[in-house]
């Protein structure tokens, strides 16, 4: 009874209701492995939205390691797939959600060659991605550079192991963003940040669990109610790897956790 209390105490029920007519939007992606169609679909059935895939001239339709090497070596080369012309009118929408999966810690070739095909200043751009572990972060910095005349707004990421939380965390997005109608939970900020206790270490630990690119040990934690359970902010630090020198790159790492009443817990996102 004392936590649903809290519960009740903590998360606001808001109204999103503006009355106001909806903007014309198109939903664009590139999806490699139908992840980030999924996540597209999902956008354009609740929004209405008109919804595209970019297609490109020479698809990345080998395997999982002829794709890596061939974007290894594109990468390398500077080279980018050519992306065949949308059919949509862009001028005739005021939103446009883009998708993508996470490359390298970015948005996907494609979209990267689209972007230099196109104007879009004075557009609305709300992102989307499909990721193994972090990347919506990185990608938004990154379009908010490329398209210096457009607005990049708030956008949303799942991983691809989480797929089945997709849909109620995408209509809640939309609710939040003001595209779409409807009730939705609005959560507080998380709490103060303090040294991580045994109990959030081994929350943190089961998260992780043995994804290969997570070998870190959280440093602090802060939480915060959520509906159906608990989300955590740790930062953690790289572990030493037996036999590899220290990785490269940012010292910490910020890793979002959900821990749901009855379910294991989780990690969302990590940031680098």
């Amino acid at each position: 009874m004392k936590k649903i209390l809290l519960i009740a105490a903590t998360l606001v029920l808001a109204l999103s209701c503006t009355g106001k007519k909806a903007p014309k939007a198109l939903v664009l992606y590139y999806s490699q492995s139908n992840n980030t169609k999924a996540v597209a679909e999902q956008i354009a059935t609740l929004t209405g939205a008109d919804i595209e895939a970019f297609v490109l001239e020479d698809p990345y339709d080998g395997t999982y390691q002829e794709t890596i090497a061939r974007w290894g070596s594109e990468r390398q080369e500077g080279v980018l797939p050519t992306v065949k012309p949308v059919k949509a009118d862009l001028a005739a929408y005021d939103v446009i959600f883009l998708g993508y999966p996470i490359w390298g810690g970015t948005y996907a070739p494609p979209i990267a060659a689209w972007l230099d095909q196109v104007d879009l200043s004075g557009k609305k751009i709300v992102p989307f991605c499909t990721f193994g572990s972090g990347g919506l972060d990185s990608s938004v910095k990154d379009l908010k550079a490329k398209l210096p005349k457009a607005e990049i707004l708030p956008g949303y990421g799942v991983r691809a192991a989480r797929l089945e939380a997709m849909p109620k965390e995408v209509e809640r997005f939309l609710k939040e963003g003001g595209y779409i109608d409807g009730e939705y939970a609005r959560y507080d900020d998380f709490f103060e940040a303090h040294p991580v206790s045994e109990a959030e270490a081994a929350i943190f630990d089961a998260a992780v669990g043995t994804y290969p690119m997570i070998q870190a040990k959280a440093v602090t934690a802060a939480s915060r109610l959520i509906e159906g359970g608990t989300e955590y902010l740790f930062t953690a630090v790289d572990k030493p790897r037996e036999g590899m020198p220290a990785m490269p790159g940012a010292p910490e790492m910020k890793v979002y956790v959900v821990a749901l009443d009855g379910q294991a817990p989780e990690f969302t996102q990590v940031v680098r």
